[in-house]
């Protein structure tokens, strides 16, 4: 026990509390059971470490511990509750939970024993509740960290920093709002910057090998994570990996899920289990019209990659623009909003504002006679009327 509580000790003393992500001001950290979950290389760990940092400065009533640690090979969770328990502690953060095989069981069986314990536990991905045998649903919040947005890689590249600003804001006083932000940075420059390398905050650790971290993690994801919730052969993860390098390099991708599940070998319902698990992963994103839920696993009607950023990782220079300016779009809505499929467009955002997608010289032909209906457009500073900078849409969080 005491080598966790020194290793605890010394992790927090390290940490560094100068770059605090959106996410910490929404956190209730007063609730008992909060679940942080995310994709993996988001910076869960960071978020954890600095809450206990700023809020248990002597540490004797919080233990951060990561639930891979040797010290688990003989000892469990209850355990590790139980003497910290003893010894006057009250906040577990337990990061890692997914590598501990029983844990759903075992918090919920010490939320319950230990009234005074608060617990915050996190997990790569959604991979994790889903698999959970035990319901936690009634007793835990769970909040899902996303990677930087445009909003923070400026923050976080000490350029510029930026109030949230929110989707109806963006709608009504876009040219205002360009205006002044333009008047302070060159913002295209950094906007395609951002698209290449600016979502996993450990870009910063090593440039050179960014990339390759990023296909490291998604193998990891296909290759562990998948594996432990749904039965699935070597064969099948070789094809999916090639089916998202075909994603990355595409136009936005409209699958056909029988010729899909044709050349991955594999029943169409399955298929699409698959691609609602990797949506949970953080792997890709799975859109649909407005009167389907992915939820239902329904089919999609397009998918793309997470994030920009895992495009020009696994398309190696063949990159397609339109796929680009799509995926961000998707990626930073997502994080406060509903996004569908729309009919006349590209989006449809929480079943109200319809949006086309593209470059300076995108007409918006498609949605002229629809109603809320705007056009998101790449390589601009400020827009007007409904013409708003595709850059905006990172601002949101």
């Amino acid at each position: 026990m005491q080598y966790l509580l020194s290793t605890s000790s010394r992790i927090v003393q390290v940490t560094d509390c100068g770059f605090v992500r959106y996410l910490y001001g929404e956190i209730p950290w007063k609730n008992r059971l909060i679940g942080l979950i995310g994709a993996k290389g988001t910076g869960k760990t960071t978020l954890l470490l600095q809450h206990i940092k700023q809020k248990f400065p002597e540490q004797d009533e919080a233990l951060y511990v990561s639930l891979d640690n040797i010290w688990f090979a003989k000892h469990s969770l209850w355990e590790l509750a139980e003497s910290f328990y003893t010894m006057g502690g009250t906040h577990l953060f337990l990061d890692e939970v997914h590598r501990y095989p029983t844990w759903a069981r075992e918090i919920k069986n010490i939320y319950d024993s230990f009234p005074g314990m608060h617990i915050v536990f996190t997990g790569s991905s959604m991979l994790e509740i889903y698999k959970a045998s035990v319901d936690l649903s009634r007793r835990t919040i769970v909040y899902e960290l996303r990677g930087l947005s445009f909003r923070e890689f400026l923050k976080y590249e000490n350029k510029l920093d930026l109030p949230v600003l929110p989707l109806g804001e963006i709608l009504k006083d876009h040219r205002k709002f360009a205006s002044e932000i333009c008047a302070k940075i060159k913002v295209l420059p950094e906007f395609k910057r951002y698209l290449e390398y600016g979502y996993y905050p450990y870009y910063k650790e090593n440039m050179p090998t960014y990339q390759m971290r990023i296909e490291e993690t998604i193998h990891k994801t296909l290759d562990e994570d998948l594996p432990a919730i749904e039965p699935i052969e070597y064969a099948t993860i070789i094809k999916i990996k090639k089916l998202l390098a075909t994603i990355a390099g595409m136009v936005p991708f409209q699958p056909n899920i029988a010729s899909l599940s044709g050349n991955v070998e594999i029943n169409r319902n399955i298929l699409v289990k698959y691609l609602y698990l990797l949506d949970k992963a953080g792997v890709i994103n799975c859109i649909s019209e407005d009167k389907q839920s992915l939820e239902k696993l329904a089919k999609p009607d397009k998918i793309y990659l997470e994030n920009t950023n895992i495009i020009y990782s696994l398309a190696i220079r063949n990159e397609n623009i339109g796929n680009i300016r799509e995926t961000f779009f998707a990626n930073q809505l997502r994080a406060k909003h509903r996004v569908n499929t729309a009919k006349q467009g590209d989006f449809l955002i929480d079943g109200k504002f319809v949006f086309e997608i593209g470059g300076k010289n995108k007409s918006g032909g498609q949605i002229k006679d629809t109603e809320n209906a705007f056009i998101a457009t790449d390589d601009i500073e400020t827009g007007f009327g409904n013409k708003i900078p595709l850059w905006m849409f990172g601002l949101l969080y």
